[in-house]
């Protein structure tokens, strides 16, 4: 019984490695002519981690430790479905984008964890963006200052806290669109690498 036993599980075993090496033979080799982009598409955005909106400067005494500007954090993930359609594997080494509430650009943030995603398949990947309260001030004083004053009718800080704290207390229920521009991944198969480009705006338009 025991030989019997022993004999099904090689039997088992080499059928198995038979099958993937069969397979394995069959997959066409990486060439520039067949290594198509894969496509990356904007699945949805989550509120991973969410303070309310809050800002003070450093004419404030905290109760504890120094004084500062400071403004409330914001927690935002970026999940994105990456569809290969080779009919081999590619590995996705980099991923980029900026993003923008309504038409204000305030972060750009990456991801350098690797991974594989197999042939014909639909890999996920989340992407953390951690929004400060205080460099988000500064970033849209910096590069939406014209815009900010053609939508709110105001200008400097003051104005720019406003629209600020507007967006923090809206983006729960993401009342308004937030945006992913100027989107970049590299892929690579066997030496070939290829830049997929992506674009898009959460909730959909």
């Amino acid at each position: 019984m025991h030989k019997k036993s022993i004999m099904l599980t090689c039997f088992c075993f080499v059928a198995i490695a038979t099958l993937l090496l069969g397979c394995a033979a069959k997959a066409p080799k990486p060439t520039e002519q067949n290594f198509q982009s894969p496509v990356v598409t904007l699945s949805h955005v989550e509120v991973a981690h969410y303070w309310g909106w809050w800002y003070f400067s450093k004419k404030v005494k905290p109760t504890m430790g120094d004084a500062g500007n400071y403004g409330a954090p914001l927690d935002l993930a970026f999940v994105f479905d990456i569809e290969n359609p080779n009919a081999y594997p590619v590995m996705m080494e980099d991923l980029k984008f900026t993003i923008a509430f309504e038409e204000f650009d305030l972060n750009t943030v990456s991801s350098t964890e690797t991974q594989w995603i197999p042939s014909g398949k639909t890999n996920q990947v989340r992407v953390h963006a951690m929004f400060d309260g205080r460099q988000s001030l500064l970033s849209l004083l910096v590069t939406g200052g014209f815009k900010l004053k053609e939508k709110t009718g105001g200008a400097g800080a003051g104005a720019a806290l406003k629209q600020l704290g507007a967006w923090w207390k809206a983006i729960p229920e993401f009342s308004f669109p937030v945006y992913v521009k100027e989107g970049s991944a590299v892929f690579k198969a066997d030496g070939l690498m290829t830049v997929a480009t992506f674009s898009s705006a959460f909730p959909g338009e």
